[in-house]
């Protein structure tokens, strides 16, 4: 036996000897040769990165990265995302949310074989942006009377316009209707996604589609997409579910702390309630509710639902939605059911604590489970998110026993504050009395507070986006709270980066709605904890 063991290890090390020499000698002449990456055709919005495959043995890396700002000295021109590692010569990876490039590097026993793949880009938006379409209905395929008309979302878009047309336009693209064919158009659409009313235009059996982005006042961001043919089979039973929407996601998305849940609405329902399980319903697509559902909540004219409870417990949870009649009873059937994992959470290096702006999403529409909304997406070290929408700084403070102490941080980031600014019935001594308090909590619980200073906001896009005043002595609060904060052993200051050319008002390329930064805003404020992450332990 003791000799077959050594004869094993003696053929094994032959083995490794030989792969070394092979990987050395690089007979095949490709240690200098980056691989060729390109994607094959998405379907349904899964998007498949290929390479050709290695004569060597090895594993590949697979690595995703963002372009930076430009804004912050010293920051590199791009921002790693995710790295992954695999056997094959493809994956999978997301499909829209953000311009995202992608590099490949064959590993061996002994180190990297070849030089990483160029830089891929996807989506490679357009400019100006033209939005990807999803959803293909060709004869092999075809839409029924109220068919879901999908595409991948444009950063930044508020919202977007389909116009349905009876034959092609003259010409593609532009931001105008087409001159001909036209049947109509709705720029009330809030999602990537909406289930078109076909039925009026039961006498044509091929009919067309285009979509284009609009801005916070309807103004195009961009231009049409080109028209896509949509054969229409009338004996189709319509969809009778919301869509779930997991079309546009971040690499290895997490749902935060305090989830949301999305999807596309009914056309013309208004009223949904989703639940939430703790193990997968006991029918799928079925009418009633389950009996075993852990919560529940009904939401009106939204396609999104924010979750009023954080969920701590690690674990798996499963989510799905149901349109509402006014009687109460589901219109149709669920949706599909959709899964995600909670992870073991405890002693935690960074959490980050706060209101909207830490939770995520802006451009009004988009939710915090959009990922390219958060700035946790673009810091160089893992955090948990536990800041939740809608807080103001007396909030903030009222869930840190709830929610940080569980955690046990070592750092806690706090940006809070934001809504208090707005409010004229609460001052700036309210503000940093709830600071003060924070910082106190934390210094018992020995975790250090790290403060992030208040980024200027913008009354008239704040008015016009969410049709509310703001406290006119705003900017004097701003600068009474961030001054105590400037004061405090550790903080980072995000405030001069966030201003418009006339150093007054939240620069509205940052935000659209005045308050809340948006994807190159939520990038500038990672990238500027990034420079100063020395604060941290």
């Amino acid at each position: 036996m003791k000799k077959f063991i050594i004869f094993l290890l003696l053929i094994l090390g032959f083995c490794l000897m030989s792969i070394f020499t092979i990987e050395k000698s690089d007979p095949f002449g490709l240690r200098n040769q980056p691989l060729d990456a390109s994607f094959q055709e998405e379907t349904q919005g899964r998007l498949r990165l290929t390479w050709q495959k290695s004569p060597y043995p090895c594993y590949y890396r697979v690595e995703t990265y963002s372009k930076t700002t430009g804004r912050v000295e010293g920051e590199p021109s791009y921002h790693l995302l995710a790295s992954n590692l695999t056997f094959e010569n493809s994956c999978e990876v997301p499909t829209g949310a953000i311009p995202m490039y992608y590099r490949v590097t064959p590993i061996g026993l002994f180190g990297a074989l070849a030089s990483p793949s160029a830089p891929i880009a996807n989506p490679n938006y357009k400019t100006p942006p033209v939005p990807v379409v999803i959803s293909h209905y060709p004869p092999s395929d075809p839409a029924s009377s109220m068919p879901f008309l999908l595409w991948h979302t444009v950063p930044g878009a508020v919202c977007y316009e389909v116009e349905l047309l009876s034959e092609p336009p003259q010409t593609e693209g532009g931001t105008a209707p087409s001159a001909n064919g036209h049947l109509e158009s709705t720029h009330e659409i809030f999602t990537n996604g909406w289930q078109a009313d076909l039925r009026k235009y039961m006498r044509y059996t091929q009919l067309y589609w285009r979509v284009r982005a609009l801005g916070l006042h309807l103004e195009p961001i961009g231009e049409f997409s080109k028209a896509e043919p949509m054969t229409v089979d009338w004996t189709l039973t319509p969809p009778d579910a919301p869509l779930l929407n997991e079309y546009d996601r971040m690499p290895g998305f997490s749902m935060p702390l305090y989830p949301v849940y999305s999807w596309i609405p009914l056309h013309g329902i208004t009223h949904y309630e989703v639940e939430l399980l703790t193990q997968p319903p006991e029918a799928e697509h079925n009418a009633e509710p389950s009996p075993h559902r852990a919560w529940h909540r009904e939401v009106q004219s939204a396609a999104n639902c924010y979750d009023e409870y954080a969920r701590p417990y690690a674990g798996d949870y499963y989510w799905r939605v149901r349109a509402l009649g006014p009687d109460g009873k589901t219109i149709g059937h669920y949706s599909d059911t959709a899964h995600f994992v909670m992870p073991e959470r405890t002693h935690v290096r960074v959490a980050l604590f706060g209101d909207s702006i830490t939770h995520g999403g802006g451009a009004i529409s988009y939710p915090p489970s959009a990922l390219e909304y958060s700035y946790a997406t673009y810091l160089d070290f893992p955090t948990v998110n536990i800041g939740r929408s809608g807080d103001t700084s007396r909030m903030t403070l009222a869930r840190f026993e709830q929610d940080v102490l569980p955690l046990q941080p070592q750092n806690l980031i706090i940006l809070t504050g934001s809504n208090s600014l707005r409010d004229p019935g609460i001052k700036a001594d309210d503000v940093i009395k709830d600071l003060a308090h924070i910082k106190a909590l934390c210094e018992a619980n020995g975790i250090r507070p790290v403060f992030l200073t208040l980024m200027p906001i913008h009354p008239a896009n704040i008015r016009y986006a969410f049709h509310t005043e703001t406290d006119p002595l705003w900017h004097d609060k701003l600068n009474h709270i961030n001054g105590y904060i400037k004061a405090q052993p550790y903080y980072i200051d995000l405030e001069p980066y966030f201003y418009d050319q006339r150093q007054m008002y939240l620069d509205p390329g940052l935000s659209i709605d005045g308050l809340h930064p948006d994807i190159v805003g939520k990038m500038l404020m990672g990238e500027i904890i990034n420079a100063h992450k020395e604060v941290l332990e």
